[in-house]
């Protein structure tokens, strides 16, 4: 009965270390397993960029950005006039010129806007579509590209009335391109190679072509508050204006982005501000303004194709 009771305990434990080491054995597999999974799903999955800046809108000119598809965005530009026009006139903030502009989001690439602005009573609207979104993953793209193309309309009666103008006189177009990247969370940088047209320029000796590269930065300087550059070269200028140069502020506020700014630019087209800037930083030609805007939801996501 012992010899027994030992063979049935033997047998026993010999049956329960068969057991429990392939399932020990099993266990390392599988987690290893899952380990390989989450890396072959990640490298299956594109991770896209968002938030490479704050609005749609760098300072005067357009970012990378587009707003949702089915949004309406409701943009109200303000410039109040120079600050060196002194106390008399407030620092400028008795005279301001002003841009009210829709822009609406087709879809996730297509994006349009109209707007008015009250300098030179002029109309203008534009598409932009992007082209590549900057991505990890299945997809990796180091660059977001955009392309925008617009135009001006300028209603301004002639200082002359006996100076007759056709239509397509008071056309103006513009084409660019937007090359962006975010870094990380705290920086980001575009570049903006751009071409004015004139149908009518104001000297017979000026280009009709215009051409310019803008540069644009976001420096995050706290949870709530980045730093933007914008900056415009011109390669082929008109008589008598200079680069555009635009510092400010981008201020969070409850999922909305308030933007305060100081640029030498008193409008807020292509044409006006990229090849029409007449104040120079260097003798204090400086418009103090702001950004605001108010989405609307025109289209819910879910009836969105």
């Amino acid at each position: 009965m012992q010899t027994t009771f030992f063979q049935k305990a033997f047998v026993a434990v010999a049956f329960f270390a068969a057991c429990t080491t392939p399932l020990a054995a099993q266990e390392i597999d599988l987690f290893k397993q899952q380990d390989e999974q989450d890396k072959k799903a990640a490298k299956e999955t594109t991770d896209l960029t968002t938030a490479t800046f704050k609005t749609t809108r760098l300072i005067n000119g357009q970012s990378i950005e587009n707003v949702g598809s089915g949004i309406l965005d409701f943009k109200i530009n303000h410039r109040f006039g120079y600050l060196n026009s002194g106390a008399y006139n407030l620092f400028g903030l008795d005279n301001a010129t002003m841009r009210m502009g829709l822009d609406y989001g087709v879809n996730s690439r297509l994006m349009v806007g109209i707007g008015r602005s009250t300098f030179e009573k002029q109309y203008d609207a534009f598409v932009k579509y992007r082209i590549l979104r900057q991505s990890t993953g299945k997809v990796n793209m180091p660059v977001s590209l955009s392309y925008v193309a617009s135009g001006m309309l300028k209603t301004l009666k002639n200082e002359d009335p006996t100076l007759k103008t056709n239509f397509s006189d008071r056309l103006f177009y513009a084409h660019q391109l937007i090359v962006a990247r975010k870094f990380n969370d705290y920086f980001s940088l575009q570049l903006m190679p751009t071409m004015v047209h004139y149908n009518i320029v104001p000297l017979a000796k000026d280009p009709n072509d215009l051409w310019s590269l803008g540069i644009g930065m976001r420096q995050r300087l706290s949870k709530r508050v980045n730093l933007t550059l914008e900056y415009y070269n011109q390669f082929t200028k008109l008589s008598g204006y200079y680069n555009s140069l635009a510092v400010g502020f981008d201020i969070e506020t409850g999922g909305h982005v308030f933007q305060l700014h100081f640029t030498n630019s008193t409008g807020m087209t292509e044409r006006t501000f990229i090849t029409e800037t007449t104040g120079q930083w260097g003798k204090g030609d400086i418009h103090f303004g702001f950004n605001i805007s108010r989405v609307f939801t025109i289209v819910k996501p879910k009836a969105l194709k």
